[in-house]
């Protein structure tokens, strides 16, 4: 529930998350934002986890010269299989003695729970900037573990390593779902192009791509054009601005250099407060 006064007071905000939706949206609140509730894409377990055992088994018993973790989440979904095939330990152990680069701050933190850390971090959290770290490097004859996200099969990324002499490995440990009901997200298309919502802020690229998909299949294509062309969007980071720029969207405000929750909210909360000391 919204409190008195703060700086978003007034303000209805329009929240996808899911995994930490109650967390986020509170983050609003506390500084005054009426939050709209719609969690987008839920993060599940994979259907048949034999893809991801089967890469497991790779680099338990062959090893990976260097491991690419894309999410903390891929991580943390791997070792819930490795813990299913009772084989953790092992898993860290092989973990440990590759070389692993990170995409951003979100594998890092996954990796030091279970004891690790990683080589090298990618100068931007992005897939180019993943490909900018590794094309430092020298993969000649290395076999690199590539932990990926669904829906992306990120070919540039795999061949980037083959171009370095590396022969890629890919798993994709995990899978998303929609999670909130369609009703609910036309809605919010609605709301949006009738200009009953301040802002949405994203926290991952597939919420964006679910609100274009349920606007195409429902028949509101031109609600949606006209929602995301005057609510101003908050994005969590490169990724999302990327997805938001490619359905037509622009960002209004991103967090400058730490990709997390708490930081977007201060990035909204300072685009408002400028705002009113410009008007």
């Amino acid at each position: 529930m919204a409190e008195q006064g703060g700086d978003l007071a007034g303000k209805r905000i329009l929240v996808p998350e899911s995994r930490d939706l109650d967390l986020f949206a509170g983050m609003m609140e506390q500084h005054g934002a009426e939050t709209i509730r719609c969690p987008m894409v839920k993060i599940l377990d994979l259907d048949d986890p034999a893809p991801a055992r089967e890469w497991l088994e790779r680099l338990m018993a062959e090893g990976f010269d260097d491991i690419v973790l894309l999410t903390g989440e891929g991580l943390r979904r791997l070792m819930k299989v490795a813990s299913a095939m009772d084989r953790e330990t092992e898993v860290i152990a092989a973990i440990g003695r590759a070389r692993v680069f990170v995409r951003g701050p979100k594998p890092v933190k996954a990796l030091r729970e279970i004891g690790c850390s990683p080589f090298k971090s990618a100068p931007a959290p992005t897939t180019d900037g993943v490909i900018a770290m590794l094309s430092e490097e020298d993969l000649s004859g290395r076999r690199v573990g590539i932990q990926l996200y669904p829906d992306n099969p990120n070919e540039p990324l795999l061949e980037a390593v083959r171009a370095r002499g590396g022969t890629p490995v890919a798993v994709t440990p995990y899978r998303y779902a929609n999670d909130s009901e369609t009703g609910a997200v036309q809605t919010a298309i609605r709301d949006m192009a009738a200009g009953r919502i301040d802002f949405v802020a994203f926290t991952a690229s597939p919420q964006v791509r679910r609100l274009q998909e349920v606007a195409e299949a429902c028949g509101l294509a031109d609600d949606f054009r006209q929602g995301f062309a005057r609510t101003r969007i908050a994005a969590v980071g490169p990724v999302v601005a990327e997805a938001v720029e490619a359905a037509g969207g622009t960002v209004a405000v991103s967090p400058e250099s730490t990709f997390h929750m708490k930081p977007l909210v201060n990035a909204i909360r300072r685009l408002l407060t400028e705002g009113v000391q410009a008007g």
